[in-house]
């Protein structure tokens, strides 16, 4: 009899879901995060794990704190953050796997309307915006995720766990790869500029291939801190990814044909920076102002985009001013995609725009 009954209770305090979180340096952004979780307003029960992966900062006795609310495991060395996740989901013990990153900030009822999405679904993606407490500057870094265009985000990612296992975890391929140059200057951002990229969209795209079911999830929204920065931070932010693209999407052919803009570019705005690039190239060697009309696409972009940073209160002067800043360096961060997504594609051999 009090075995069945401490069966039962195992059962019992079994929780739903675990939320894994890796973790390297975090300690500006962590506390925020593990507060958020501690805030979540959801009936089921759920688990917390964070793996340090082989932070030099405070993270781990910023974590401790948290115990036993939060599980610490801890690399001491780092080992990239598919490894650092895959290691969390060993210790996990729910049947639900919710990934969030250390510098995420998840609403109330994030888990509640996650969990309400898998119910129907093997695999979601949750919305992600910017942090709305910070300010925004034009050469900062943060992530969108608005709709379910194809790349996943692990910032807020639900995956039930036979289709976790099934995948064989995550795969930091990026980490794998030999020759590159590492433009990663020193800064509030350096860390960013070395992480691998894709794995997550690689895991994902692997799992709707085995036959998973996957969901968006508009109302599971977590918030994204803001990093700020300048022009050269936010040029290695963009050579970072920008140069692995092509082989992702060699990896990820879906890419091709649900994602990117046109099929060879990849978005809309790295296509109008490619013809603003090629008519200025054909009106110099052509001697012919008429090439020039393909600059205006572009250019047009960029004066909307500068309205958003301009303060109201700025004389005409300094409106100017902000606005001619934000199109030259604009201009180089946009030349730094072209440049790695050039680089990418020539030693991947599979061309992406």
């Amino acid at each position: 009899m009090n075995g069945i009954a401490g069966a039962r209770n195992e059962v019992d305090t079994r929780p739903t879901v675990s939320v894994i979180i890796a973790a390297r340096d975090s300690a500006p952004t962590l506390k925020r995060t593990l507060e958020a979780l501690r805030g979540q307003q959801v009936d089921e029960a759920f688990e917390v794990i964070v793996v340090d992966d082989g932070s030099r900062d405070q993270t781990p006795a910023l974590v401790a704190e948290y115990e036993p609310f939060v599980k610490l495991i801890r690399n001491d060395r780092s080992q990239g953050a598919g490894a650092a996740r895959n290691r969390g989901v060993r210790a996990a013990r729910a049947p639900v796997l919710a990934f969030t990153d250390s510098d995420c900030f998840p609403t109330p009822e994030w888990l509640a309307h996650g969990l309400e999405a898998i119910s129907n679904a093997d695999l979601v993606q949750g919305a992600v915006r910017p942090d709305p407490l910070a300010t925004r500057t034009p050469f900062d870094r943060t992530l969108y995720v608005e709709d379910h265009r194809g790349f996943y985000q692990t910032a807020n990612l639900l995956v039930r766990r036979e289709v976790f296992d099934a995948v064989g975890g995550f795969k930091d391929w990026t980490l794998e790869r030999t020759g590159w140059w590492r433009f990663s200057p020193e800064g509030p951002r350096r860390l960013a500029s070395q992480r691998p990229i894709g794995e997550d969209t690689l895991f994902a795209w692997t799992a709707c291939r085995q036959g998973a079911r996957s969901a968006f999830a508009a109302d599971a929204l977590v918030y994204h801190a803001v990093v700020p920065g300048g022009v050269r931070d936010a040029m290695a932010d963009r050579w970072h990814w920008s140069r692995d693209m092509a082989a992702l999407a060699e990896l990820v052919p879906e890419l091709r044909d649900g994602t990117f803009y046109r099929r060879w570019f990849f978005a809309d705005w790295t296509a109008q920076f490619d013809l603003a690039v090629a008519a200025l190239a054909a009106a110099v060697i052509m001697r012919r102002r008429l090439w020039l009309l393909g600059v205006f696409p572009y250019f047009s972009r960029l004066r909307r985009e500068a309205t958003l940073y301009i303060d109201g209160r700025d004389s005409r002067l300094s409106a100017a001013r902000r606005a001619a800043a934000h199109l030259l360096g604009s201009s180089a961060v946009d030349a730094a995609t072209l440049a790695g997504l050039l680089a990418g594609s020539i030693s991947s051999r599979y061309l992406v725009l």
